[in-house]
């Protein structure tokens, strides 16, 4: 087992004004019917509303906490703002308190960690995290704890983004990022050690098809240690697995994508 290091932590409570309560679903619908299998339990949590818009514009921030948040593998900041606002962000590597972060649409902004600024001054080969995919909605990608995008390229009203996963999607300039990599880069390298410790996270048990009876799962059944049986393994209802890719060919956003995803 091996846990995270909240050394960067400098605040244990997280700020009132910006937490509201979630209710737990245990993976049902409206109906009460099983939607998303293996959630439940887990420890109570409340949600910490993060600025993923930043649009306190030309308005210079101070951080005055890194906090820990249950809900998201990276790390947040807590920025009090000149008129006194506070508001939660995501903490990139290399953010201390103290130091200043600002929003703009101007050129001019300096590129310091944190700062968010339109795809259209922000340079080739600069880190960024947080990227919007439509121009006022608020950052959507690249919002986990080590990742990063890069802009390849700009070309016409869009910048060439290339994303964690490797793929290359075309970004209206228009749209917004901010500047840095996320912090807790160390959070791959944590393993969970016990059963116990997923069901403190809400994550039920996940029984293998092939120890279910035939009923239950297509790999299921067999007399003893049988294999899979199945010529391609599928998930319960059918559906082939492990590798399959499930993405829609209509997509409408098919058309941004220029390199796939490995």
């Amino acid at each position: 087992m091996s846990g995270h290091d909240f050394s960067e932590i400098t605040k244990d409570e997280p700020e009132k004004s910006l937490i509201r309560p979630i209710k737990k679903t245990g993976g049902r619908n409206v109906y009460g019917r099983v939607t998303v299998r293996h959630r439940g339990g887990g420890h109570k949590r409340m949600l910490r509303i993060i600025d993923f818009k930043r649009d306190l514009f030309d308005v210079i921030g101070k951080v005055i906490a890194i906090e820990y948040d249950p809900n998201r593998s990276a790390r947040i900041a807590l920025i009090e703002y000149q008129n006194k606002v506070k508001r939660y962000i995501l903490a990139p590597m290399g953010l201390g308190v103290g130091d200043e972060v600002i929003s703009s649409n101007k050129k001019d902004i300096e590129l310091k960690l944190g700062n968010c600024l339109s795809l259209r001054y922000i340079p080739l080969g600069r880190l960024i995290h947080n990227v919007e995919l439509k121009k006022g909605h608020g950052g959507q990608i690249v919002r986990s704890a080590g990742s990063s995008a890069q802009i390849m390229a700009k070309e016409g009203e869009h910048a060439h983004i290339k994303l964690p996963s490797g793929e290359v999607r075309l970004v209206s300039l228009d749209c917004r990022a901010s500047i840095g990599q996320l912090g807790n880069i160390e959070h791959e390298s944590i393993s969970i050690g016990k059963a116990g410790r997923s069901r403190w996270m809400g994550i039920r048990p996940t029984v293998r098809g092939l120890a279910m009876n035939p009923v239950d799962h297509p790999h299921g059944g067999g007399e003893g240690k049988s294999g899979q049986g199945n010529p391609h393994p599928v998930s319960p209802w059918g559906q082939p697995t492990k590798g399959y890719r499930t993405r829609n060919r209509k997509k409408y956003s098919n058309k941004f994508i220029i390199k796939r995803r490995k």
